[in-house]
């Protein structure tokens, strides 16, 4: 049974380190929400997003998520007529990154909310493992 509870522990602390890892990026796409390039030819900043893999804990042999890893969200990117920007092209347009505050922000409630869950699950292991020893120290 402690195995049990043991591979549970890890396979939410495993979730509470990726879903911090989302949370780094996502903080960085909303950081990055209002640049732009520093020249007409250059690109704003391009959000980014995390993908999960699937592994198994070698010390344990639980099953475990990990950060697989980053990409750069390739849709387009936004344009605003600002003639009088550094950044504008030639026809007075500005590109602005792709990155939409709302959903960066629907994305961190959401990884919170996992994080959350995650650390529950640890929680509730620990309070297993202690009312189990008091039991045995007891009987």
């Amino acid at each position: 049974m402690a195995m049990d509870i043991t591979k549970s522990m890890t396979t939410a602390a495993s979730g509470m380190r990726v879903q911090s890892d989302r949370m780094r990026v996502i903080a960085e796409n909303i950081a990055n929400a209002s640049s732009t390039a520093t020249g007409a030819n250059g690109q704003p900043y391009r959000r980014q997003i995390v993908t999960f893999k699937e592994a198994v804990d070698e010390a344990t042999g639980a099953s475990i998520v990990r950060v697989d890893r980053t990409t750069r969200d390739t849709s387009d990117f936004k344009m605003q007529y600002n003639p009088s920007h550094p950044a504008a092209n030639a026809d007075g347009y500005v590109m602005l990154p792709n990155v939409n505050p709302l959903i960066e922000m629907t994305d961190m409630r959401e990884a919170q909310r996992a994080y959350e869950a995650n650390l529950n699950v640890v929680d509730a292991a620990r309070n297993m493992m202690a009312r189990t020893l008091d039991l045995l120290r007891r009987g």
